[in-house]
Parts: structure tokens; sequence; C-alpha cells
């Protein structure tokens, strides 16, 4: 019961969302790329999305960089599952 819980958590705190814009970080976006992204109420009243890169680490980035993907909820849980893996995912 302890992994459901921990996997409740991470798929309501993590987002899908897909580069639109990379300029001025194109050394750490790929445009058009798929990305995890943590909910920050404090970046998003400065218009920024903290975004969760190929190491798992997460960086802050201008919001409007980002749009949300929308996907089947079994197609987001398992992209997010296989993304996670050997992550700190508490």
């Amino acid at each position: 019961m302890k992994i459901r819980k921990r996997l409740e958590k991470l798929f309501s705190e993590k987002w899908l969302v897909v580069c639109i814009d990379n300029k001025g970080n194109e050394a750490s976006c790929e445009q058009w790329k798929i990305y995890q992204s943590l909910l920050d109420e404090e970046a998003e009243k400065h218009h920024e999305i903290r975004v969760i890169d190929e190491e798992g680490e997460d960086y802050l980035y201008p919001s409007d960089c980002f749009s949300p993907v929308y996907l089947e909820e079994s197609v987001a849980k398992s992209y997010i599952m296989q993304n996670s893996i050997g992550r700190n995912t508490t």
C-alpha cells in the first residue's frame, strides 16, 4: 500500500509539457521534446515553470516556452514511470 500512495503522489504532482520555444535555452531544452514538470506555485507567480531534465534535475524556465501535453491517463502514467526509474520519486 505504501508504494501505491507514493505513485498516487508522483502522478498528482507531475504533468507533461512540450517545449515550444527554446531560444536562450538551446543547451538545456530541446524544442518539441516532452518533459515532466513539477507543481511550483511560487514559480507560477513569476510566470515560470519547473521542468525536469533527462538527469532528473529540475530547473525553472519561462512558462511561455512550454505548453501542456494532454495524453490518455494510462499513457501519461506509463511515460512518467518510464522516465522516473532510478530517480527520487518521493
